[in-house]
């Protein structure tokens, strides 16, 4: 693909020279590109403007070195930020909350070396960043429930991107929850219940928050999701003609690359499920895209 080896290059360059000044002319050399043409290829082959990759890439290592303990202002001067609150300006709008607030939700592992090609093949759509690890209290959906006679499938990372208009073919079902329950919270949840009863298949629910009080229609299904710990992944910015296959590639991606490398093992006593908000929405955004919720535990060691 044109311009992918040229891209990988600057990756790796930026990874072994993270925590020193990176600028658009510099890495443009390194690729034999002009500026202006570099950023539109790496543009396109990794979802990020060059320099917008930079800081987030700087950023995922500042998550790191967080999680070690250090000091901010340490961090913000050693990944190239002048002050103190440059970096915390930066890390906010990354993140959405400053570091000081972010420090329990950081991996505990560096950041994994991106392999352009395999994300290609895994027709993932760009590059996926490292998750947020989120610890959250238990919480009730609600929804409606279809089941689908397909073998093997025990979780919802067994068949991600299951599209809603193929499951409830004939109705609107965001509409039908939205009305029927009304939840303070926009956003819905896609996950399979792992019914044993239904052996060659599964069930899946989507669902919204359900809120105390609700009145549950006839047949539709509740659902209380236990405390636990999350790594939270953004799928890459995509046009939704791409989004299924972006979303199947994410799954893919978290499975055979970036789970086994990481410190963290899937935590099958809770449910993993795709959310979905109104950044999904095609009508509203150019690009979208979705979260996935993996539960996670620290891995044994020598496991």
């Amino acid at each position: 693909m044109l311009g992918l080896v040229n891209v990988q290059q600057v990756i790796d360059y930026i990874e072994e020279h993270i925590q020193e000044e990176l600028t658009p002319d510099l890495l443009a050399d390194i690729a034999r590109y002009s500026p202006y043409h570099f950023n539109r290829i790496f543009e396109r082959h990794t979802g990020y403007t060059l320099m917008d990759y930079v800081l987030k890439r700087k950023l995922q290592y500042a998550l790191y070195d967080l999680a070690q303990g250090k000091k901010v202002i340490e961090i913000a001067l050693t990944y190239g930020f002048e002050t103190h609150a440059g970096f915390t300006k930066a890390f906010k709008k990354c993140f959405g909350s400053p570091p000081r607030l972010y420090r329990q939700h950081c991996p505990s592992s560096l950041p994994q070396k991106i392999d352009l090609s395999r994300l290609v093949q895994q027709k993932v759509g760009g590059i996926v960043m490292q998750p947020k690890i989120v610890s959250r209290s238990s919480f009730t959906i609600a929804g409606k429930t279809v089941e689908r006679s397909i073998h093997n499938i025990s979780y919802t990372r067994d068949s991600p991107a299951l599209w809603i208009q193929k499951l409830f073919p004939d109705e609107s079902i965001e509409r039908t929850l939205y009305e029927a329950l009304a939840p303070e919270t926009h956003g819905e949840y896609c996950l399979n219940l792992r019914s044993d009863e239904f052996e060659d298949g599964f069930t899946y629910l989507f669902a919204v928050n359900y809120d105390n009080g609700t009145s549950l229609p006839d047949g539709w299904t509740k659902l209380t999701i236990p405390s636990t710990t999350y790594a939270i992944f953004r799928t890459p910015l995509v046009y939704a003609e791409d989004f299924a296959v972006s979303i199947a590639g994410t799954w893919q991606y978290i499975l055979d690359d970036w789970l086994p490398h990481s410190s963290y093992e899937v935590d099958e006593t809770c449910y993993d499920f795709e959310y979905y908000d109104e950044h999904c929405h095609d009508w509203e955004y150019d690009k979208i895209y979705m979260e996935i919720f993996l539960p996670i535990k620290e891995r044994k060691q020598g496991s």
